[in-house]
């Protein structure tokens, strides 16, 4: 069921519940472009873990109102008002690629309330001293933040093909970037089950406009609103060595920035077997 969450400036955004009700709370923050019906353990899998996992839309995708010119950051006041009105105090975040900056947004700005943060094949801030940012990035997404860089409309014109393909046949952009995926990736994603959640994903991505794909983009390409190295909770970085959307470089960045982090590289894996590793991620997460 799908719940509707009021912020201080008036904005809805679209929340959904799976899991153990009285488990250990933990966000699950969607990819992108993405949704909150995107790829997670099953209920199953979730009540075994003890799990409360909660998903939501970020602006701008799905059944969530836009929030224009949103930053990384501004996440953090989203996701305080999803906890308070769902009445949970403290809880866990687990951000997958482009849900990965979003969480380490929480972990910064929302200390006192986030437990633990896990990022898996995140992407480190673009401009961030000392990284090749696009070096061994495929090219469609060398593309997207080249063309987000010049600004809004050069984003939208590049991405808005891309919408109204996903519109027409959901499927459409699951096979679409195969030539791109390394083995392991082409693996994962030939699974009939995972090609359909990712087309449902997707789909619900985009149901009403390409907002939410256009400002993660702006969002990836400014200033995030925050230093990693403040963060202070525990924080997991997972990442394939593989990786082509999101190099297993800025894993490796973020992991030197970021106080005590740990960083798992995982050899032969690459951007879609975060995963296969996520119900061991949340396990580390409810550990609390």
């Amino acid at each position: 069921m799908t719940t509707f969450v009021r912020t201080r400036d008036g904005r809805t955004l679209a929340v959904d519940e799976r899991g153990e009700p009285e488990g250990s709370p933990v966000f699950l923050l969607h990819g992108t472009p993405g949704s909150r019906v995107g790829p997670s353990p099953r209920a199953t899998v979730l009540y075994r873990l003890g799990v409360r996992l909660i998903t939501y839309d970020r602006p701008g995708y799905g059944l969530s109102d836009r929030r224009i010119g949103r930053n990384v950051a501004d996440v953090a006041e989203d996701m305080a008002a999803i906890a308070d009105a769902l009445g949970i105090g403290s809880f866990a975040v687990l951000g997958r690629s482009g849900g990965a900056p979003h969480a380490l947004a929480c972990a910064a700005l929302l200390p006192e309330r986030t437990t633990r943060v896990a990022a898996l094949v995140p992407l480190a801030p673009r401009g961030a001293e000392g990284l090749d940012w696009f070096k061994g990035m495929s090219v469609s997404n060398v593309d997207e933040y080249t063309a987000a860089a010049l600004g809004h409309s050069a984003v939208t014109a590049l991405l808005s093909p891309a919408v109204e393909e996903i519109r027409a046949d959901p499927t459409r952009l699951v096979p679409a970037f195969d030539h791109e995926l390394p083995e392991s990736d082409r693996h994962i994603v030939a699974d009939f089950g995972i090609r359909t959640m990712l087309a449902r994903n997707f789909a619900e991505a985009v149901r009403h406009s390409a907002d939410g794909w256009v400002d993660d983009a702006l969002a990836f390409n400014a200033p995030w609103g925050f230093d990693p190295g403040t963060i202070t909770v525990p924080t997991l970085l997972w990442h394939g060595d593989e990786d082509v959307f999101s190099p297993v470089g800025h894993a490796h960045w973020l992991g030197r920035r970021i106080p005590g982090a740990r960083v798992v590289i995982q050899q032969g894996a690459a951007h879609f077997g975060a995963l296969h590793v996520m119900p061991d991620i949340m396990t580390w997460l409810a550990a609390v």
